[in-house]
């Protein structure tokens, strides 16, 4: 009888453990190699101030949600380093980086890019960098820089900061040693209003940012002027290592099918097509020799 008993009771807890491996979140579970999220984090740059930036992306967080069929939950950091440290600490799922901060996260996370815009301009996936100086300002050209005081928006854009160091640096001018003085404005409409008002000779900022400033009337087109400008790879939509497969396949799908007009317009995209690694070679390549990879250090 006893014998019965022990058999039976073994039997009751082997079950009950089996059960509970099996109610077991895969998202929670640490052995999980590919995680299905109950709620879909996406983290995004704040390129512009972080509240204008999670209103922006309201449509597309109802569009992402209907077509993925769960939650979606956005993140907007007051800085890039903030979006860089939620991706590296496991508390996003997917990423809206510009590629600087893809190749900086990615020295921290598992991840890989996905998908990227294709830019309503060029028609391309590539985008503008531009540097600007106020329209009345005697300067005409990169090199004449030499001395000047000049804006970045934050430490970590790629086309606030590092093309326009790069473009710097390629007529000789190096950051900081030979500008006057460096400002880091934290956005690229700061940057913009800092030219603008003449605060600074000159500022680094994405051009289709800048365009949106300009059809918005914060910035006056004839108080503004442009000097150089050069060719970044866009934007990189990026995804954990670990995010479910299937669930992948979905939201590179949900970005290839998004056909909304409206919705288009407000994520700058004339349509999505998919990018991966090598894309940000030459980005990754110019933030190491730039030593932008680790800013702060």
């Amino acid at each position: 009888m006893k014998k019965k008993v022990a058999i039976i009771t073994s039997l009751i807890l082997t079950i009950a453990l089996l059960l509970s491996g099996c109610s077991q979140n895969p998202s929670q579970s640490p052995g999980n190699q590919e995680a299905t999220p109950v709620t879909l984090r996406v983290g995004l740059v704040p390129n512009q101030a972080p509240d204008k930036i999670k209103a922006q992306y309201e449509p597309f967080r109802e569009y992402l949600s209907t077509t993925l069929g769960i939650p979606v939950e956005l993140f907007v950091a007051s800085d890039y380093a903030g979006v860089v440290e939620a991706m590296a600490n496991d508390k996003l799922d997917v990423a809206y980086f510009g590629g600087l901060t893809y190749a900086q996260a990615k020295q921290r996370a598992k991840i890989h890019p996905i998908i990227t815009e294709i830019d309503e301009e060029t028609q391309t996936s590539n985008y503008y960098s531009l540097i600007i100086v106020p329209s009345d300002s005697p300067v005409q050209s990169t090199t004449e820089l030499k001395g000047k005081t000049f804006a970045f928006g934050d430490v970590s854009s790629t086309s606030g900061s590092l093309y326009p160091r790069y473009m710097l640096d390629k007529v000789g001018i190096k950051v900081p040693d030979d500008l006057e003085n460096v400002v880091y404005s934290g956005g690229h409409d700061a940057t913009a209003q800092a030219v603008q008002n003449g605060t600074v000779d000159a500022g680094g900022i994405e051009g289709r940012i800048l365009n949106r400033l300009i059809a918005n009337k914060t910035v006056d087109v004839n108080k503004i002027r442009i000097i150089d400008k050069h060719l970044v790879e866009g934007y990189p939509w990026v995804v954990r290592d670990s995010l479910d497969k299937s669930l992948e396949e979905k939201i590179v799908n949900a970005f290839l099918d998004l056909k909304d007009p409206e919705l288009l317009s407000l994520m700058r995209a004339k349509r999505f097509t998919q990018v991966n690694d090598a894309n940000y070679a030459e980005i990754e390549r110019e933030a190491n020799r730039l030593n932008l990879i680790n800013p702060n250090k």
